[in-house]
Formats: structure tokens, sequence, C-alpha cells
């Protein structure tokens, strides 16, 4: 096989197609940053499930006779209804971990914070002021409502403290813009496609005289879009470098610079990085080798 000739066809080929080839390039920097971009949204949803998931709890709070917010509290929680309660929780599937709080341990926790009226020789606010709890650990933060309307409405409880109404939201929204990132990269995907599939169509006809002769001197298929793949690659190449260095911006720019100073979650960090850039590389690869396969043994048959 004649390497000279394969390279001379592959610089012809870049120069003659170059605005589809600029075109392919631009579509697969936009398209594989857009997956990029919902690789590590995933990895950031699944990091910040892990923070918050096992780091919150949701914590029912009992009646405790003194400064019930429950207008059914008919007075203390008893031993009966924590028996029922316990019960209930325990049979719940989502519930992983359950711990009881008392009111002296509430009491001393509440000191622990230093506010202002719990210390001192005539505190404001006494451990008989304080609710006992049960601190509930979920296996799935997703499904802390279906843990809350099974016990919320037993008697003995007096209110719930769920810290899942201010985290689900950025959990959804994390989600979202996970999603949009995904489908827009599919929707660009198929543009890739078929820019390649247009730019092996007209590179084909351009040669086809060429492919004619080749064709009738008995050169190989693969001889004969071994070009043809090689500009493929060149491009994804290409398409796969500036898409890097766009995700590369974002989290320098993006999570170091600006998120990363907000203590609110974990945020990904250069590792998820690699790991989403060589999926997405492989994934350039692909888009623009596979359909270049299928399509030369079509149109170089002359």
């Amino acid at each position: 096989m004649q390497l000279r000739y394969v390279f001379t066809e592959l610089r012809q080929g870049l120069r003659r197609n170059l605005s589809m080839h600029v075109a392919v390039a631009l579509t697969l920097l936009v398209s594989l940053t857009l997956a990029g971009v919902g690789l590590l949204l995933r990895e950031q949803a699944q990091l910040t499930e892990e923070v918050w998931g096992d780091e919150l709890q949701i914590t029912f709070y009992m009646c405790n006779g003194a400064n019930d917010r429950n207008p059914q509290c008919a007075g203390a929680v008893d031993d009966s209804q924590k028996k029922v309660i316990t019960a209930a929780l325990k049979d719940n599937r989502y519930v992983d971990k359950i711990e009881e709080e008392s009111q002296e341990q509430a009491y001393k926790r509440l000191q622990a914070l230093d506010v202002e009226g719990v210390s001192g020789p005539d505190p404001v606010v006494k451990s008989s002021d304080m609710w006992q709890s049960y601190w509930v650990t979920m296996t799935d933060p997703h499904h802390s409502a279906e843990i809350i309307e099974a016990v919320a409405g037993l008697d003995g409880i007096d209110h719930v403290g769920d810290v899942h109404e201010v985290t689900g939201p950025i959990l959804a929204a994390v989600d979202g813009l996970q999603s949009a990132a995904l489908v827009g990269a599919i929707v660009l995907v198929i543009a890739a496609l078929l820019l390649v599939a247009n730019t092996i169509r007209l590179a084909a006809f351009a040669r086809r005289r060429e492919i004619g002769i080749m064709r009738l001197v008995g050169a190989s298929t693969l001889y004969i879009a071994l070009p043809f793949l090689l500009e493929s690659l060149v491009v994804a190449l290409v398409g796969i470098g500036l898409s890097g260095m766009a995700l590369a911006a974002v989290m320098y720019f993006g999570v170091e610079q600006r998120l990363s100073s907000t203590a609110v979650t974990q945020w990904v960090g250069w590792e998820e990085f690699f790991s989403s850039f060589a999926i997405v590389a492989v994934l350039g690869i692909l888009l623009t080798l596979v359909p270049t396969l299928l399509l030369t043994r079509k149109y170089i048959k002359v």
C-alpha cells in the first residue's frame, strides 16, 4: 500500500472540503462539550446526593405537652404511641437507620450551639421545653415524601423537620440541567452525523473518476476508503481537542474560580473532568469513524 498516495489524498481532501470539515469540527465541538457538561452534571448530582443524602435526615418531633405546634397533641407522647411510630418507620422500605434523641440530649445539643438564654442560672429554655425526636436516615433521598406521609399523621407526632424541602429543588435543578445538556448534545450529534454523511458523499463524488480508475486496476476497498477514514479521524481529533479545551475552561473558570468558593456542597474536580473527557473522546471518534466506515462502502462503489 502506497502511504504517500494516501497522505496526498488526505491533504487534498481536507483542502477540497475545508468548509464542510470546519462545520463538522464546530458541530462536534458544541455537541461533545454539551455531552461532557452533561456527564459532569451527572457526577455533580451523585456527589451532591452522597453528601446530602448521608448527612441530612428527616426529623420527627414528638409531642412534649409543653410547646406543641400540633393542635392534635393532647399531651406528651406515651410509650404506646412511640411503639406505633417506631413500627411504622421500621416497616418503611426507604428507612435505613433510626436514631432516637431524648429531651435531655436535644437540650445538650442546643447548649453546644451557645444560644443565648439556654445556659445560666435561670435559662429561658429548659430541657422540658425540648422535643423528643426520631432522626431517620433514608436509603434514597428522593423518597422523603413517602416516609413523611406514612408517619407524620400518627398520634404523638408534633411536627416534621425535612431539610430536603430545601435541597430537593437544588437536586432537581441539577437533574434538569443534566437532561437539557444531554438532549442538546443528542440533537447536535445527529447534526454531526448528517454533516459527516454529506461530507463523505461530496468527497466521493469529487473523486469519482479516480475511484473508478482505482477500481479498474484492482485497488482494495480499504485502500480506497483509507483517505476518507483519515479525513474523518483528523476532523474528530480537532473537534475533540476543542471540546476538551471548552470543558477545561468550564472547570477552571466555572467550578474552581466561582463554585468552589461556596461551601454548599462538594464540587466535581479534575478527576471527574478527565473521566468525562475520556468518554467524550471515544464518543467523538465513534461519531466520525463509524458512519465513515458504513458510508464509504456505499459511495465508493463506482
